[in-house]
């Protein structure tokens, strides 16, 4: 029995020009995060493919049979798949969507990355080992990540919980990403709100330091974590697409 998509959490997918965009979601999310930036790449003539990433987008139990390989064989999988109709590809990613999006441009030949609020490090020793304290203990899952949102009224249409050990997959996969940022050598926009709860500013630093290509940093000053459905939603896309334009050619 296949369950359920959340009203508003399908997939997005954009047949234009030759020039195609892979965005990712992050983790716990769906595709509504980035729903509008999506549509507002291919309203300039790209093409664009916004996958819902396995267990996400439908209940906690359906990710709680995910893990770190589900999501980045997808990832990897949706950027084949738009490669094969396009002449050059870029990838766009939002917290563990960015971590994805690195993933991704450490393997595949990327013409451009963008990064929003990017997951690229493992946390501490002494994180790990209380979320599997907590494993251990019997919990499976810990209070919603989601909705980071500093524009009042701003709700994310995320999980009302977060799997435990899902999390830890996440954070094993990111010690690999971490590893081979140096791999990256396309062009980077970094895009960090200076105030977020969920993911800390150094990942995005890390990204900065370490990629072989050239990266631009934008911080934005008016929006917490979900930058895409924030205050500071026009900038994200308006640095997006033009960097997009700047650096995606055929």
């Amino acid at each position: 029995m296949t369950t359920a998509i959340m009203p508003g959490c399908e997939p997005y997918s954009a047949t234009n020009g030759p020039l195609g965009v892979l965005v990712l979601h992050g983790f716990t999310g769906n595709p509504s995060s980035m729903r509008s930036l999506a549509e507002r790449i291919a309203g300039q003539g790209f093409s664009v493919e916004l996958p819902r990433l396995p267990g996400h987008g439908t209940t906690v139990e359906d990710m709680m049979t995910t893990s770190w390989s589900d999501w980045s064989g997808a990832a990897l999988e949706a950027f084949d798949g738009l490669e094969q109709r396009c002449s050059h590809v870029a990838v766009v990613g939002l917290s563990m969507g960015g971590g994805l999006t690195a993933f991704v441009g450490e393997r595949r030949d990327v013409a451009a990355l963008v990064f929003i609020n990017p997951v690229v490090m493992k946390p501490s020793d002494e994180l790990v080992d209380g979320l599997q304290a907590l494993i251990d203990s019997g919990m499976e899952s810990m209070e919603s990540i989601g909705s980071d949102i500093k524009k009042e009224g701003g709700v994310e249409a995320s999980y009302s919980a977060t799997p435990l050990r899902c999390v830890l997959s996440l954070f094993d996969g990111l010690v690999e990403v971490h590893h081979d940022l140096a791999k990256i050598t396309a062009p980077s926009l970094v895009l960090s709100s200076r105030e977020d709860h969920v993911v800390t500013s150094d990942n995005g630093d890390e990204i900065v330091a370490k990629s072989s290509g050239p990266v631009e940093r934008v911080w934005l000053e008016n929006s917490y974590h979900v930058a895409t459905i924030d205050n500071d939603q026009e900038i994200v896309e308006t640095s997006t697409v033009d960097f997009l334009h700047t650096f995606l050619k055929s």
